[in-house]
C-alpha cells in the first residue's frame, strides 16, 4: 500500500493509492491520521478519488525525527571513522522537513552537501521495545536526503547544528508498507547531482537495520505513531571526496529508492530565508 498527503484543489489531505489513482483519507494529512488510526486500518477508510492530485510533504508534524549517522560502512570509511559499536544518533525538528520537490534555500557561503536515505515511519508506540516488537511497528518507509551543511557540522562535536537547517531535509513522495518494501533484503539508495550519480548503497549492508534502531531508541525515548527515524547514507558524500565538493545554487538534487520514489530538489542560495 502507498500513502501520501496530497493537494487537491487548494487544500491538502491523506490519501492510498488506488491502482493509479489517489483516493481521500479523513485528515489533512498523514501526520494527522496516524495520530489516531492504525496503519492497518487506513485503506478501509479510502473515500472519494482525487483527480490530479500531487503529493506533497506526506508526515508534516510528526512528534519526533531521530537520525542515524555513520550506518553504512563505505560512508564511515569515507569519513575516516571506525565502525560504531552502538548507533550514532542526532535529532531534527519537524521545521527540517519539505516537501519531495520542493526547493532548498539557505543562505550564500556555506558547504551544503547531500545524504540519501532511507526512512522509517513509526506506527506503533514502543517504549523499551525488543527487535521483534519494533520490527511490528513499523508502518512504512519513504525517501530522505538528510541536506548537512558541514562547515557548521564540523563546529563542535556535536552534529546538531549542521543537521537541523529549516526546510532542508526533504521527504517523500509516498510511504510504502512493509508488505510491498523489505529493507531487511535489500531496496537501494541513490542519489544524482545534476543528473550525475553521486550515491548508490544498499539496505543490507546496514550495519543497524530499521527493527534495530527503532528498538535502541525506544530504550531511552518513548516512540510514537507518525515518529520517523531516518537510517544513514551510503558513501558517496561531497565532503568525502578528495577535494570535497558542496553543493552550488540551482543545483538539482534527486533521491531515488526503487519501489518508493524520487524526491527532487534544487538548492536555492540567497541573502534572506525567509
Amino acid at each position: 500500500m502507498k500513502l501520501a498527503t496530497v493537494a487537491h484543489e487548494g487544500r491538502t489531505t491523506a490519501a492510498v493509492l488506488d491502482g493509479d489513482r489517489w483516493r481521500a483519507l479523513p485528515a489533512d494529512d498523514l501526520s494527522t491520521l496516524l495520530a489516531t488510526t492504525a496503519p492497518d486500518r487506513v485503506a478501509d477508510l479510502a473515500g472519494a478519488e482525487l483527480p490530479g492530485a500531487t503529493p506533497v510533504l506526506p508526515l508534516p508534524s510528526p512528534r519526533k525525527v531521530v537520525c542515524c549517522g555513520l550506518n553504512y560502512a563505505d560512508h564511515i570509511t569515507e569519513m575516516g571513522r571506525d565502525l560504531p559499536k552502538h548507533p550514532t544518533l542526532f535529532a531534527k525538528f519537524a521545521d527540517t522537513l519539505t516537501g519531495p520537490e520542493d526547493d532548498l534555500v539557505l543562505p550564500h557561503g556555506l558547504d551544503v552537501d547531500w545524504e540519501a536515505e532511507l526512512a522509517v515511519l513509526v506506527g506503533a508506540e514502543l517504549r523499551g521495545a525488543d527487535r521483534d516488537t519494533a520490527g511490528r511497528a513499523i508502518a512504512g518507509y519513504t525517501v530522505a536526503n538528510d541536506i548537512s551543511v558541514r562547515d557548521w557540522q564540523k563546529r563542535t562535536l556535536q552534529w546538531f547544528q549542521g543537521k537541523a537547517w529549516d526546510r532542508t531535509t526533504p521527504l517523500g513522495p509516498v510511504v510504502v508498507t512493509p508488505d510491498e518494501l523489505d529493507p531487511v533484503a535489500g531496496v537501494e539508495v541513490i542519489c544524482r547531482v545534476n543528473g550525475v550519480e553521486r550515491q548508490r548503497g544498499n539496505t543490507r549492508t546496514l550495519a543497524f537495520d530499521a527493527a534495530d534502531l527503532l528498538a535502541y531508541v525506544s530504550a531511552f525515548t518513548v516512540l510514537r505513531p507518525g515518529d520517523l527515524v531516518l537510517t544513514g547514507t551510503p558513501g558517496g558524500v561531497g565532503s568525502g571526496m578528495t577535494p570535497p565538493v558542496h553543493l552550488a545554487d540551482g543545483d538539482l538534487v534527486e533521491t531515488e529508492i526503487p519501489g518508493i520514489g524520487t524526491l527532487r530538489n534544487r538548492l536555492r542560495l540567497t541573502d534572506s530565508r525567509s
